[in-house]
């Protein structure tokens, strides 16, 4: 098992930046493919991004592509959501998820095929 733990989210403003992190405890992190959701109020879980179990492989959502930015540190146990030229619509809470998977370059999109959750973490782009 690995307990997930999100931190840095914040207010900004329209075309600032943040960088938010999940700290991973438990089980050996590097294991694990990560994904990003997040959710705003009124709407569906939306997928943001993903990586495999190296972090040298990702994957994005359009609406994001170009803007956000995935990385991990196994060694540290961490993962990262680089996030740029931040937009109103950006605003969410913002969940980081994994999944036991280790035999491939695999990362997931569909919330149904992470295992593991964290408690989320408020973004939130004024205008």
């Amino acid at each position: 098992q690995v307990q997930l733990v999100e931190s840095g989210g914040n207010l900004v403003q329209t075309g600032g930046s943040l960088r938010l992190s999940c700290a991973a405890r438990g089980h050996s992190f590097g294991l694990y493919a990560m994904g990003w959701f997040r959710q705003s109020p009124g709407k569906e879980l939306e997928f943001v991004g993903a990586s495999s179990w190296s972090g040298g492989t990702t994957i994005y959502a359009d609406s994001v592509k170009g803007r956000f930015t995935i990385s991990r540190d196994n060694a540290k146990n961490t993962a990262y959501l680089q996030m740029t030229t931040l937009k109103p619509e950006d605003t969410a809470v913002y969940y980081c998820a994994a999944v036991l998977s280790y035999n491939g370059p695999y990362y997931y999109t569909h919330k149904g095929q992470y295992d593991y959750w964290g408690q989320g973490t408020q973004v939130t782009v004024s205008s």
